[in-house]
């Protein structure tokens, strides 16, 4: 009799514990609403930041010379296949009935108008990180895109992904909506590294890998990526990688200029369009910005650390 108790009392702890857990895991997130007042857009500084972002080379169907910014193709993960949808200014399939704050939600918190949960392939993860300027600039830029009347594909995502609820409990394990914080300790030059790299460029994404739910492992952070897009083997791009291969930064800023390796082969895959889409446009501070952050990240004793640097 006091075994069958035992066993009621601690099957009846389980299952409320379970229910609390899956209750925290699932209920709504309440997001702070990011606050434009007195804040106008630069359409120039807006262009710049997509290009820097990535917004061209994901949201352009490069490979059918598809419409700018009218939906990408495919990318396969190994959650299924999805397609960047169209940010055109279009009413029907675009963004064209967004408002700043609608598309502050996506970028910052990863949620659509209807308040539906984005997938963290668009990576609001690292968008979050953008100041309220960022944003608008961003926005006004975007409102000059001429508006595509293309409609892309739905995901097509293995079971269970394609509900988008599972993704609420996905943030709460995995997303911290907050932005870059500048390091007291390091020069001006690392931090805008630091920002560019772990936001929106998203090199930090990228070369960084993943666990089975699509968590990023920043203990092991820029040390290579086995599940990159469409199955792409993403090299580590720490400074221990980096220096074992004799790169230096003038080297990195070369090619993220031009797509040329030290070595003269040129990037393939999905880099290659990152460069000739997005890094071949930035300034050569940001891009000296970026490989300072890039070379002062090694990886040593399974993990990877920055090396603090003396402050400039």
């Amino acid at each position: 009799m006091n075994i069958k108790k035992t066993f009621l009392a601690v099957a009846s702890i389980g299952a409320v514990s379970g229910l609390g857990l899956a209750t925290y895991l699932f209920w709504p997130i309440s997001y702070q609403q990011r606050d434009f007042a007195g804040i106008e857009g630069d359409v120039s500084r807006g262009a710049y930041l997509a290009r820097a972002s990535g917004c061209f080379a994901c949201h352009t169907n490069a490979k059918t010379k598809g419409p700018v910014l009218a939906g990408g193709g495919p990318l396969k993960t190994p959650f299924g296949t999805f397609y960047a949808p169209n940010i055109t200014t279009d009413k029907k399939n675009g963004i064209g009935n967004w408002s700043l704050t609608d598309f502050s939600n996506a970028l910052t918190h990863g949620i659509n108008p209807k308040g539906e949960n984005y997938y963290p392939v668009f990576l609001y993860p690292n968008y979050t990180s953008l100041s309220n300027q960022d944003i608008a600039d961003l926005w006004a830029a975007f409102q000059t895109v001429p508006p595509v009347d293309i409609k892309v594909p739905e995901h097509d995502l293995k079971f269970p992904f394609q509900y988008r609820f599972l993704l609420t409990a996905w943030k709460k394990l995995f997303f911290k909506d907050e932005r870059y914080k500048p390091n007291p300790e390091m020069s001006k030059e690392w931090n805008r590294g630091a920002f560019l790299a772990k936001g929106p460029t998203h090199c930090a994404a990228c070369h960084t890998p993943q666990n089975l739910l699509g968590g990023k492992d920043y203990g092991h952070e820029l040390n290579g990526n086995a599940n990159g897009p469409d199955g792409e083997k993403v090299p580590p791009i720490t400074a221990t990688a980096l220096l074992k291969n004799k790169w230096t930064k003038k080297d990195i800023v070369f090619a993220l200029r031009t797509g040329t390796k030290p070595d003269g082969d040129a990037f393939g895959g999905s880099m290659g369009e990152v460069v000739t889409d997005g890094t071949s446009y930035l300034s050569d501070q940001d891009l000296s910005a970026i490989a300072e952050y890039v070379m002062s990240v090694e990886h040593k004793n399974g993990k990877s650390v920055v090396k603090v640097k003396t402050q400039k």
